[in-house]
């Protein structure tokens, strides 16, 4: 066997360990006793108008073309399509021909990183990042190279990117909001991101490539912007997935756009292509394909998360817990209440509330919480936040 795809077969991520484990447990006292916070599943229903479209495809087109394959890089018109509504609503130029669509964001970031690294590039990220960054990064040949953010904020601590870059860096990964903080890059960090990239693109005689991670940037609270960053700096891809912004993470749909003034963008697009073959990642799902076509602008209803973010971080702080504020997406960033984050994940069991450490996403001392659940459940598990911080305090 391939030693390292058995070692990944043969040990779930941390997130799927716990998830399984609630399923188990659940069978055992009942789901409604269980309160799981590992997964992020979303919670809330599509929007009407996905159901209705995909019953209007259905019934209205042609079935062996709905169900059959679309070109490699997905359908004409859904890419026009969704290269008119990235024009409109972001103001940036976007074209047909440098869309690619996908089978979520894990496979946008998959092909991404195999068409820009070779055997050796670096890959620059900012912890906290999504697990499987490494896996991804280290699929394509690369490295993957986590800095530290501000303990504060979780903002790029740019004293230590300045330092991080080597003339090995290919490309640096921005997930905003994040996964799993909640935070958003404010305009600032981003102008200031655009800014070192450029420096350091002139000083090692290469373009240096911006991925940007985009499953949740619809998913935001209070008004908070997330910038587009093709405005910013031109050498950026964009990864997204439709799974969170219409609840969809089961149907694996996305896309990748390469920013058409980005140097060397042709052959760049060419190049996903050709990792899009090499993976078996060729016609993405055409029925979804379709319906996103017709669904372009719509998202499903951020309110509720809100409500749950708001009851959760004014209860959990309440009982003593520090929390990072989340502006976007659906997860807590909550500092343990000792050093090993493991170690509190598995007290914490003892009230089952299932939480995921921080350790996997380069941050130790902290756990995640997946808030993308109902609103009921965040109020039976309260009494257990409080038992849980109470036994440390005693």
């Amino acid at each position: 066997m391939n030693q390292r795809m058995y070692a990944l077969g043969s040990k779930r991520s941390v997130i799927r360990e716990i998830f399984e484990f609630g399923k188990k447990r659940a069978q055992e006292i009942g789901a409604e006793n269980v309160y799981d916070f590992s997964l992020g599943n979303p919670s809330v229903a599509p929007p009407q108008i996905v159901e209705d479209t995909l019953c209007e495809l259905l019934k209205t087109e042609n079935s062996t073309a709905l169900h059959g394959y679309t070109s490699a890089q997905g359908d004409a018109g859904v890419r026009a399509a969704i290269a008119n509504y990235i024009e409109k609503t972001h103001g940036v130029e976007a074209n047909a021909d440098f869309l690619y669509m996908t089978c979520g964001a894990a496979a946008s970031l998959t092909i991404t990183l195999s068409a820009l690294c070779e055997e050796g590039d670096e890959v620059i990220t900012f912890a906290p990042y999504f697990t499987e960054y490494k896996v991804f990064t280290e699929t394509a040949g690369a490295k993957l190279i986590p800095l530290a953010s501000d303990p504060d904020t979780f903002q790029i601590d740019f004293r230590l990117l300045e330092k991080a870059f080597t003339n090995k860096t290919r490309a640096v990964l921005v997930n905003s909001p994040n996964n799993p903080s909640g935070v958003v890059y404010n305009e600032e960090t981003i102008k200031r991101l655009a800014a070192v990239l450029t420096e350091m693109s002139a000083k090692y005689g290469k373009t240096i490539y911006l991925i940007t991670d985009e499953p949740y940037r619809e998913l935001v609270y209070g008004g908070v912007k997330v910038p587009y960053l093709t405005k910013y700096y031109k050498h950026t891809v964009v990864c997204y997935s439709y799974s969170k912004s219409l609840s969809l993470p089961g149907d694996r749909i996305g896309y990748i756009f390469v920013n058409p003034t980005a140097d060397q963008a042709k052959e760049l697009y060419l190049a996903v292509c050709g990792a899009g073959r090499a993976l078996g990642y060729v016609c993405a799902p055409s029925l979804f394909q379709k319906m996103i076509g017709r669904c372009q602008g719509v998202v499903s209803d951020v309110s509720v998360y809100e409500k749950n973010r708001d009851l959760l971080v004014g209860a959990l702080r309440s009982y003593g817990y520090h929390c990072v504020q989340p502006d976007g997406a659906f997860y807590l960033f909550v500092k343990s209440l000792e050093p090993d984050a493991a170690a509190f994940c598995e007290q914490a069991k003892k009230y089952d509330l299932l939480l995921v450490p921080g350790d996997d996403f380069g941050c130790k001392g902290y756990v995640r919480i997946a808030y993308c659940v109902s609103h009921e459940m965040i109020k039976r598990a309260l009494p257990s936040f409080e038992k849980l911080a109470q036994e440390y305090k005693n």
